[in-house]
């Protein structure tokens, strides 16, 4: 059924249709509404035999779906930003124990200083957890994922992050189909878990590995990721076959058949890529681009297949390793290793900076030339960067850094505190 709604809507109606039995979160923006719209179609009846806990925290919301997949129920659950980092432990618990949790990862910025905006921060921080990590372009797309994410766990016994940009998707009003309990129920089968605590039969999950076991425990988890490259594929051609549409899978390719530049990057701002695309297309110029869905596992060998024509790649990255660059290039390397193409980095969009055509469309020209940095910063202030360093230089206490920033922008706005 088409309806006009918004993003956090159409994930939450996607989620009920997947009938699950447990759904614990703690609020924090911008994936709030998602909750709050499972809860409320649980208290109306709508959503049946599901329990919705209010928790405390979120490291309390990841601990008790956790125990709630422990037991053998279907679990869901959210967060974003500092949300996420506060539940790291038992992100890795959850991986570590093979439990096959979904959790929605509105994707914000990472503090200090406090921003509420969309990057990639917070999900790129638990990238290595041994979640499965799916990075949606659309609102179409972040409902489908959902549906595909409890199939995926489930078949793995692994937990999966369907990671959607904060505010760009999560507050858009955008049409989405929203399919039929019919449809769900063919594709989605019963929770059938491969392990499950009863008291009838008593055994302990998460007790101490010492050296002898540890290494081979990771090892299955690493092994696990990998089979998730060989069933995504399968499971998003089933989609496609049950509910009419394409979504999902390992990557997107645009125009990419004769590209010498080819564009990569997670998330929505492919969209704006592809608007880039195609007006450098339509001038002549030889560029594509390719969105990744998954994130983890890491499509290699696709993107290797992909990129074997092209002369360059640019990954176009919301989110900053400091003293590296970009972890999506860093990642694209390894699938290109062998190859000697350059790898750019072009960080952009941090905080929630908005990401214009005009800039990408500059910053691809200077790629095709061959005339970029290996790490470049779209639209950064350098006239404020650099009044800043010759302050700390000048100044021993030179104040705060992000208020002096701020300062410079708008002078009077904000006090000097001596």
């Amino acid at each position: 059924m088409l309806k006009q709604i918004e993003g956090s809507q159409g994930v939450a109606e996607a989620v009920a249709l997947c009938r699950p039995q447990v759904v614990c979160a703690y609020p924090i923006t911008p994936q709030t509404h998602i909750v709050e719209g499972v809860g409320a179609m649980v208290k109306a009846g709508t959503l049946e035999n599901c329990e919705f806990i209010n928790v405390e925290s979120e490291f309390a919301a990841l601990s008790l779906a956790i125990g709630a997949s422990a037991v053998g129920a279907r679990t869901y659950t959210a967060t974003a930003s500092q949300g996420l980092l506060f539940m790291a432990e038992p992100v890795y618990n959850a991986a570590g124990l093979g439990l096959p949790i979904v959790m929605t990862v509105g994707n914000r910025a990472i503090g200090a200083p406090i921003n509420i905006w969309n990057d990639h921060s917070d999900s790129m921080a638990m990238k290595d957890a041994g979640w499965i990590q799916l990075h949606a372009e659309t609102n179409q797309e972040a409902a489908d994922l959902h549906i595909q994410a409890f199939r995926l766990a489930e078949l793995l016994s692994c937990p999966v992050m369907v990671c959607m940009d904060g505010f760009i998707l999560t507050h858009a009003f955008e049409r989405i189909d929203v399919p039929t309990q019919a449809q769900v129920d063919e594709f989605l089968p019963p929770f059938e878990p491969v392990q499950q605590l009863d008291p009838e039969d008593p055994y302990s999950i998460g007790a101490m590995v010492g050296p002898e076991a540890f290494s081979e425990v990771r090892y299955l988890a690493h092994q696990k990721q990998m089979e998730a490259l060989d069933c995504i594929p399968p499971i998003a051609a089933e989609f496609s076959k049950v509910f009419g549409r394409e979504s999902g899978g390992l990557v997107r390719p645009y125009r990419i058949e004769d590209a010498e530049t080819v564009v990569v990057a997670l998330g929505s701002v492919n969209g704006t890529i592809k608007d880039v695309v195609d007006q450098e297309r339509a001038a002549g110029a030889k560029i594509g681009s390719i969105s990744i869905c998954s994130f983890r596992p890491f499509p290699l060998e696709a993107l290797c297949d992909l990129l074997e024509g092209a002369k360059r790649v640019v990954c176009v990255e919301k989110s900053l390793a400091p003293g590296l660059g970009g972890m999506l290039a860093s990642n694209l390397r390894m699938a290109l290793r062998g190859h000697p193409m350059p790898v750019y980095t072009v960080i952009a969009g941090l905080g929630g900076r908005v990401i214009t055509r005009k800039s990408l469309a500059e910053v691809f020209g200077r790629a095709a030339c061959d005339n970029l940095d290996d790490v470049t910063f779209l639209d950064l202030n350098w006239e404020v960067v650099h009044r800043q360093l010759a302050r700390a230089r000048e100044i021993r206490r030179s104040g705060p850094i992000a208020e002096n920033l701020l300062r410079a922008l708008n002078p009077g706005l904000v006090r000097r505190v001596t």
